[in-house]
């Protein structure tokens, strides 16, 4: 496991909408447990379900510093995938319900960006059959993209 640490080697403070916000997340998965447990008429994923929580709002030191902490306090190892790119996180499952921090370095974030930024220069076909069709099915549907 990688270790980063806070620039100022402190832990971040938890300030009061924090402690809203995570008392409302628990009371609320309470409820959702209680709820399912009353009516089980109702459908559940067959699989499980994810809270994924990404971490927004702070530089990459102190974001993967982050997700070190909630490791350790998973108990799990951080899974970096940064070194081609990915996301740096730390998952746990509860049964089916599994627990994820993510970490989305700004390099990954640039990147992607800059992939997304010739999006509105293609138009797709989105009539491939009647496409093909007109021209005698010569292209074999291949074209199925234009620049704009």
């Amino acid at each position: 496991m990688t270790t980063h640490t806070n620039p100022i080697g402190q832990t971040p403070p938890i300030v009061p909408g924090d402690l809203f916000a995570r008392q409302q997340t628990i009371t609320g998965l309470r409820a959702l447990a209680d709820f399912l447990e009353a009516n089980p008429a109702v459908p559940v994923e067959e699989y499980g379900h994810n809270l994924i929580l990404s971490v927004r709002n702070m530089d990459d030191a102190s974001a993967a510093a982050l997700v070190d902490r909630t490791a350790a306090l998973l108990g799990v190892e951080v899974t970096d995938d940064t070194h081609w790119g990915g996301h740096y996180t730390a998952t746990r499952a509860f049964g089916r319900i599994t627990y994820r921090i993510v970490h989305i370095p700004e390099q990954a974030r640039a990147a992607s960006r800059a992939r997304d930024s010739y999006r509105d220069s293609i138009t797709l076909d989105t009539d491939q059959d009647e496409q093909s069709g007109k021209d005698g099915g010569k292209d074999g549907g291949k074209d199925a993209g234009r620049a704009a």
